[in-house]
């Protein structure tokens, strides 16, 4: 699917405030990097442990196209098992309507596929007990299972309760576990039931909520790492719209010594400098903010790079017919990647770079020729990487290009949150981290 110039991608119990009431820009994430409880600290042996995990995995004709999110959260569930922990797994996928089950999204699939990756370590399979959550045959399930035992709850989001973050929902679940383990970094920005309100009720009853290997991990590199860039510090940005990213954007100037921008948006930037962008994707209502950002931006020393040529197509379809252009970009066609010259600009300021966080390719990195710039910056990142730079990428579309590249295991970090890890670079606060104990 085509998605590179596409954006990427609350009631609680009692008095707890509305998730749009509790987000806010904070400087305690740079100030005073959090440190959570994880679960390798607590004593697991004869106990149900509800790990919230994050299996919202790409499903073709009912097969899962891609299993990087159940591989990430492997560790976590090992640990439980290893140490004669019971793990009670639960999850969303996709977006149901909350109105029962619907088969497109069961995670049925998932559970097979649990099952194959988790093979000896799971001793008595992965348990699959019933098509909600927590009726009487999951409770059971769940009640009764052994030591080392997996069971993996149907879908969270068939539950009404679940996106309303319903806390009569949330005590139904909590009377399940002993232990609460969030490991669903993905979800942490959202106050859903399963994400908020049960590990609140959870330590109303005392019971400890502590993130897993996962969760952990993220904040260590989103938050922590960030906080303590070395320099020079390099945010690569792209994707389709200013709009998207300028929380991002205003947030990142704060912190970075320069800042990359690619991908659509970066037309809406060269518009703002006058410069003609033909038949390429403009936000026309934000040239003008471009404009003003650049302007701090040099106010205050930091350095803005944008492309100087551009790979460009007749029209956004595969096959179209392409060619390069320096500088103005002519009527009749679009820019749909970054030129060979950018591209070079591009690689020497990466690899110069102690810090790289990248949100966001540079082109249709889906639909060759035009994946060549998202590529130049995958290695380059690969680069600063070898020399000894800390390398965070983040967002959808930049985790399914390393991939696509065959280099995720090459860079410090790819996160497996696009949501989460964009909110965490503007600067806001999860929500859902305030509900995990602090070590």
């Amino acid at each position: 699917m085509i998605a590179s110039h596409c954006s990427e991608t609350n009631r609680t119990m009692g008095s707890i405030r509305p998730f749009t009431q509790t987000v806010s820009r904070v400087a305690s994430y740079s100030a005073r990097p959090m440190r959570k409880l994880r679960i390798d600290s607590m004593e697991v042996a004869g106990k149900r442990v509800f790990i919230r995990v994050d299996f919202n995995v790409p499903l073709e004709g009912g097969v899962i196209s891609d299993d990087r999110r159940i591989k990430a959260c492997l560790p976590t569930i090992r640990s439980v098992l290893s140490r004669g922990g019971r793990a009670v797994l639960a999850s969303h996928l996709g977006r149901p309507e909350g109105k029962g089950f619907e088969a497109e999204y069961s995670l049925a699939p998932v559970a097979r596929r649990l099952a194959e990756l988790l093979g000896a370590d799971a001793p008595f399979g992965v348990g699959f007990p019933s098509n909600n959550c927590t009726d009487p045959d999951a409770r059971t399930a769940v009640l009764e299972m052994p030591d080392h035992g997996v069971v993996l709850l149907e879908n969270l989001r068939f539950e009404k309760g679940e996106k309303k973050g319903d806390g009569a929902f949330a005590e139904k679940l909590a009377g399940l576990c002993d232990l609460y383990v969030n490991d669903a970094f993905g979800t942490s920005h959202r106050a859903d039931a399963s994400m908020y309100a049960l590990p609140l009720a959870m330590r109303q009853r005392g019971k400890p909520c502590v993130s897993g290997f996962l969760l952990s991990a993220e904040l260590d590199y989103l938050i922590a790492r960030i906080a303590a860039a070395q320099r020079p510090f390099t945010a690569i940005l792209g994707g389709a719209k200013v709009s998207d990213k300028i929380m991002a954007i205003e947030n990142l100037l704060t912190k970075v010594d320069r800042l990359i921008i690619g991908g659509a948006m970066a037309y809406t930037f060269l518009r703002a400098q006058g410069v003609a962008t033909g038949n390429s994707l403009v936000e026309a209502d934000k040239v003008e903010l471009a404009a003003s950002i650049l302007a701090a931006a040099k106010a205050k020393g930091k350095q803005i790079l944008l492309p100087s040529d551009h790979s460009c197509g007749k029209e956004f379809k595969t096959g179209t017919e392409s060619k390069d252009f320096v500088g103005a970009i002519p009527d009749g066609w679009m820019g749909l990647d970054i030129g060979p010259a950018t591209r070079a600009q591009f690689t020497a300021a990466i690899r110069s770079s102690k810090t790289v966080v990248w949100n966001g390719p540079m082109g249709v990195f889906e639909m060759p020729p035009f994946d060549a710039g998202t590529r130049a910056i995958a290695d380059a990142v690969v680069a600063a990487t070898k020399l000894g730079a800390i390398t965070i990428a983040g967002g959808g579309d930049t985790a399914a290009a390393v991939e696509q590249f065959g280099v995720a295991e090459q860079l410090s970090h790819v996160s497996t949150g696009g949501g989460a890890s964009l909110e965490v670079l503007e600067g806001k606060k999860l929500i859902c981290l305030d509900a995990i104990d602090d070590a």
